[in-house]
């Protein structure tokens, strides 16, 4: 089996990096991921893929052998970036690198699944329970995994295994980390900054919310992790106006429930607490990523059939994460489920990312590998 996925990836070489270019130069913020939808529609069709459609949420799903399964196995990847703007990303690239934001957060990935379905397709390969090749939206950010929900509710007890490509390729995220997300604004009566001197400033009770989130000590759980985030902040109206309106972003993860509902409990008593005659603050949630709900002893078997693909081509044992990825959906609702890797990449969510191009061929043999091993393991 090996041979056959390295001379299949020598024979595609070329198309693969030149995918991954064409990929890269096609801009797609989380909710605007249409034309890269229908980039992966097309290239799916291109390689032979019959019944390819795009759902509501913009899905681009390639259903092999589904029809009377309601054991099947997802090989997923997402479309979105964490960038906003729709003008086309700097793209560069020499003899070690490829640079371009985006390009191994999760670009790479959503060439490796279109790949993995054209060697399935290639070497007629028919998973005897069925397989979902699927490049998903709204990962990113306030995508708020949008994609991967509605793949679960159109194919609610229909599927068995998930796997999602978003990651380097030495590590796994065999656990998720849940998340609540909240749109905080603050408004005051504001007014002119000599003449109403005095007056509150709703920049000012913001930051004064800020300053209590950082004093929270987060819950310590054994073997768990607790975060907090304010990730933006924006408000006023000049430099002499005393601001009446401050928003800000910000965010509380953990891969424990209980310790999800401490932080949960301790941002709403700030929040409520910050409230006064003067000052109203309106509180959106919106974003809501859930933690794991599953036997981890299942997580333990996939792992047995996953892991030994990464470790047989990097020669090193994987190294083991909590994550928030699409994978949050499926491990809420108990399904085995992992996150991995196909490429080594640095710079994740900054406009300076980069992919290591002698990466991408050993990525595409252990994205290969492992679709292959799963397929046949879930066909028993």
């Amino acid at each position: 089996m090996s041979d056959s996925i390295k001379s299949f990836i020598e024979e595609n070489k070329d198309g693969i990096f030149k995918k991954l270019k064409e990929l890269c130069l096609i801009p797609a913020p989380s909710h605007k991921e249409e034309k890269r939808a229908q980039f992966c529609k097309e290239t799916l069709e291109s390689f032979g893929a019959k019944g390819v459609y795009i759902d509501d949420a913009l899905n681009v799903i390639f259903p092999l052998n589904c029809e009377n399964s309601n054991e099947i196995t997802v090989f997923a990847a997402h479309t979105d970036t964490v960038f906003p703007g729709l003008e086309p990303l700097p793209y560069t690239e020499d003899d070690g690198k490829i640079y371009c934001p985006g390009v191994g957060d999760d670009t790479s990935s959503v060439i490796a699944v279109l790949y993995i379905a054209k060697y399935f397709i290639e070497n007629n390969i028919v998973p005897a329970k069925g397989v979902l090749f699927v490049l998903n939206s709204g990962e990113e950010g306030l995508g708020n995994l949008k994609g991967t929900k509605k793949l679960f509710k159109d194919f609610e007890g229909r599927v068995s295994y998930f796997i999602t490509f978003d990651s380097n390729m030495d590590s796994i995220a065999n656990r998720c980390a849940g998340s609540h997300r909240y749109e905080v604004e603050v408004k005051t009566e504001g007014g002119h900054s000599y003449n109403n001197f005095g007056n509150a400033n709703a920049i000012h009770e913001i930051s004064k919310i800020i300053n209590e989130i950082y004093k929270i000590e987060v819950p310590q759980k054994e073997g768990e992790k607790t975060t907090y985030n304010v990730g933006t902040i924006e408000g006023g109206t000049s430099v002499n106006s005393i601001a009446q309106s401050a928003k800000m972003l910000c965010e509380y993860r953990s891969s424990d429930r209980e310790c999800l509902a401490v932080m949960k409990a301790q941002f709403e008593r700030i929040f409520e607490a910050a409230k006064s005659d003067k000052v109203s603050v309106n509180v959106v949630q919106v974003g809501d990523r859930p933690c794991s709900n599953i036997d981890f002893s299942e997580i333990d078997k996939l792992e047995e059939v996953i892991v030994p693909c990464i470790e047989e081509v990097t020669g090193k044992p994987v190294i083991r994460r909590s994550a928030s990825t699409d994978c949050n959906i499926p491990l809420s609702l108990g399904i085995p489920s992992l996150c991995i890797g196909n490429s080594m990449y640095e710079g994740m969510h900054t406009r300076e990312e980069f992919l290591y191009k002698d990466s991408v061929a050993p990525g595409m043999e252990i994205a290969i590998k492992a679709a292959r091993a799963l397929a046949e393991y879930a066909g028993r």
